[in-house]
């Protein structure tokens, strides 16, 4: 099983959120998880890898992310980083901060919808950073409570209305279903989840909800923004990462288990879509590991 250290934050019962401001020239936290809904603002840290689930990338000057769900594994890392000021704010808040009766609310729906995106990781666009980099300037510092979580609350909408934030980890890294109207939709994922490992055919998936493959295509690609093979792909490749996490098993059998033909088409195709190769990407969890 995963050795991924759970931290305990700071963050105290009475207190609406935890913020704090940390100049440094170095990452050295390991990968972790915990319950606590986590905002973290990086600048200057350009080259710095951020690690949320099976996503590895590598940030630019500016960097904000919201994490959301509670057994989300997620780290920085120093990566190709040479900057010797890195500033970053953290903002720490409880799930139950905002009732599902006050999220169901219509004014809360746009927060809601970015809270429920946010339990994969979410990214946000540099747009929507420079709208709120102004509050976040001020926000570690203000003294007056009631006006920092005013602050703060008005950070969480203008990025609620990011239309350009990017979901970070797969839905089989995370073990967390996205949310999907569609009745047909979810009667296929329901399928490919169970039967990722097999050959899953465009005809088979079709009849499955009883269109033409032609009309089907069209139909998967407009409700999830990705052909039925991308997801498919996208489906094995989250199981895979995180076999590589959770388990000793060798990277060719891990590869044969989720469904791939060859290693070499699991390498290349991983690499290509995770952006490091399956042994770096278990190397990058292991070497960080610390068992709490």
């Amino acid at each position: 099983m995963s050795q991924i250290m759970h931290e305990i934050t700071p963050l105290s019962d009475k207190d609406c959120f935890y913020v704090v401001e940390r100049h440094k020239s170095e990452f050295l936290f390991p990968i972790h998880r915990h319950p606590e809904y986590e905002l973290n603002f990086i600048e200057n840290g350009a080259g710095v890898r951020r690690i949320v689930g099976d996503s590895v990338e590598e940030i630019g000057d500016y960097e904000l992310t919201l994490v959301a769900g509670d057994q989300l594994e997620h780290a920085w890392e120093q990566g190709n980083c040479r900057s010797g000021d890195i500033r970053e704010i953290t903002i720490q808040f409880s799930s139950s901060l905002f009732s599902a009766e006050l999220l169901a609310r219509r004014q809360f729906q746009s927060i809601r919808e970015m809270f429920q995106k946010a339990s994969f990781g979410l990214s946000f666009s540099h747009k929507a950073i420079m709208k709120v980099y102004p509050i976040l300037d001020v926000l570690a510092s203000e003294s007056d409570g009631f006006e920092q979580f005013q602050q703060f609350l008005r950070i969480l909408y203008v990025l609620s209305n990011d239309d350009q934030a990017r979901v970070l980890a797969s839905t089989s890294f995370a073990q967390v279903e996205r949310n999907v109207q569609s009745r047909r939709i979810r009667k296929v994922q329901e399928y490919i989840n169970a039967h990722y490992a097999e050959d899953i055919r465009l005809d088979a998936c079709a009849a499955l909800v009883g269109m033409a493959p032609s009309a089907f295509s069209r139909f998967f690609r407009q409700h999830t923004g990705r052909t039925l093979m991308d997801y498919v792909i996208d489906i094995r490749l989250g199981h895979a990462a995180r076999l590589l996490v959770d388990t000793t098993s060798g990277i060719s059998e891990i590869s044969y288990a989720c469904g791939f033909n060859n290693l070499s088409n699991f390498n290349r195709t991983f690499k290509a879509r995770r952006g490091c190769t399956p042994r770096d990407f278990r190397v990058i969890f292991k070497k960080s590991r610390i068992f709490v």
